[in-house]
């Protein structure tokens, strides 16, 4: 017998149809001797419904009251799938974040879970009932709701894993794995049955949307085993024990398992980056920071940065990229700064992608990055920007040329799977 935390998205919660197709899955893990938690999301576009509303009574609305309508979403789908749980047969019930005790800091729209007293829910868990938990909220110091961002649930449902010591958090998406790369750009994408926390993060960091990135980071701090699988499989389809998903795990795990070590995991694009670069700023000390500081403070985040200093003028050109949503904002803040920074031109370009190759066997072998460049560079697809980790190689190119590249670099990989 495990226990076991399961998490269903938006999709998966989409309608009474869905919901009951849900409950069966869930009862399944119950009739297999599992003690079980669900943690759902809200229906597929409820929380944007929900947004709209807010904005529309107030453009200027307060954070505080924002949590309170936008968690609505998740405390509906709660309380319907402990609803058909009950009409099926099991013991099911509905916690809602303040009620497990889910506690944040009071950061409302954006919260942090600070710690989940879990004493209750285990109780429950072991008596039998299906605990049925709202991803995405929590409570704040002073007793009000907040709510932790998009894909919160994600973050929800590692963090009460953690706090109930689960064997493993079952998250059920609209794939049935982790692959290669995106399938539906490369066809021949292979689904990995093991991922590492490290590569799952970078993968969720550079466009993967299978798991947030704050989920993935949570789960190797807590050491938290989570399994990727589809909530679409049949009704008489076994239970997820035997379902092959993929698992993503420890370094140490895996690296005791049978399964062949590839240099290259997978490739990640993202087309939700835009390029600013600033001229002819002055090559002294401090001209940076005049840059990424008030980036910083106004929790912008950067990415790629490229320094080209010209000697004889002593001039430099800096180039960065920043989340397309915030090119805007990251405009008007540099604007504003002009004369402080002291650059001569500011070039905006939205029409950029990210394109980048993670895996952990970089760290053992040489010319993953040259593989890369010469491939792109046989296709004619020219490098704007490149930045690496130990465990990942990201270069920016035209957006209109990311499928091309996603394909040129699978194959360059091997990692086409055997027709």
């Amino acid at each position: 017998m495990a226990r076991i935390v399961m998490k269903f998205g938006g999709t998966s919660m989409a309608g009474t149809e869905r919901i009951r197709r849900v409950a069966g899955i869930v009862k399944r893990q119950q009739e297999a001797g599992h003690e079980v938690a669900v943690v759902v999301s809200a229906m597929a576009g409820e929380t944007d419904r929900l947004v709209n509303f807010c904005r529309e009574a107030n453009a200027l609305y307060d954070p505080a009251e924002y949590d309170v309508v936008v968690a609505s979403g998740e405390q509906v789908t709660s309380g319907l799938l402990a609803l058909t749980l009950q009409a099926l047969g099991c013991k099911a019930r509905s916690w809602l974040g303040w009620q497990v005790p889910i506690n944040t800091d009071d950061a409302h729209a954006k919260a942090r879970i600070e710690d989940i007293d879990a004493e209750a829910l285990i109780a429950s868990m072991a008596s039998g009932e299906i605990a049925v938990i709202p991803g995405f909220q929590g409570v704040s110091p002073a007793g009000r709701v907040t709510t932790l961002g998009r894909g919160g649930s994600d973050t929800s449902a590692v963090a009460v894993a953690a706090a109930v010591k689960a064997d493993r958090c079952d998250i059920y998406t609209d794939v049935d794995g982790v692959y290669t790369t995106d399938p539906r750009i490369v066809a021949k994408a292979k689904k990995l049955p093991l991922v590492t926390y490290e590569e799952m993060l970078e993968l969720a960091s550079v466009g993967s949307k299978v798991l947030q990135t704050r989920s993935v980071s949570l789960a190797m701090k807590e050491k938290v085993r989570i399994q990727v699988l589809s909530s679409f499989i049949d009704e008489n389809a076994p239970a997820a024990d035997t379902l092959p998903g993929t698992m993503i795990v420890s370094d140490e795990e895996l690296e005791g398992s049978d399964m062949e070590r590839q240099l290259i995991t997978g490739i990640a694009a993202d087309k939700n980056e835009a390029k600013v670069t600033l001229t002819r700023i002055a090559d002294r000390p401090g001209a940076v920071a005049s840059i990424f500081g008030p980036l910083a403070e106004a929790n912008i985040n950067v990415d790629m940065i490229i320094q080209n200093i010209a000697k004889d003028k002593g001039e430099t050109d800096v180039t960065f990229t920043v989340p397309q949503a915030d090119l805007v904002r990251a405009q008007a803040l540099l604007e504003e700064r002009k004369d402080a920074i002291g650059y001569f031109r500011m070039i905006a370009e939205g029409n950029v992608a990210k394109i980048s190759v993670v895996g952990v066997g970089m760290r053992s072998h040489a010319g993953v990055a040259s593989t890369m460049f010469r491939a792109l560079a046989d296709r004619g697809i020219n490098i704007q920007a490149i930045s690496t980790s130990e465990i990942k190689v990201s270069v920016l190119i035209d957006a209109d040329e990311t499928e091309l590249a996603v394909r040129v670099l699978h194959t360059a990989y091997e990692l086409d799977a055997a027709a």
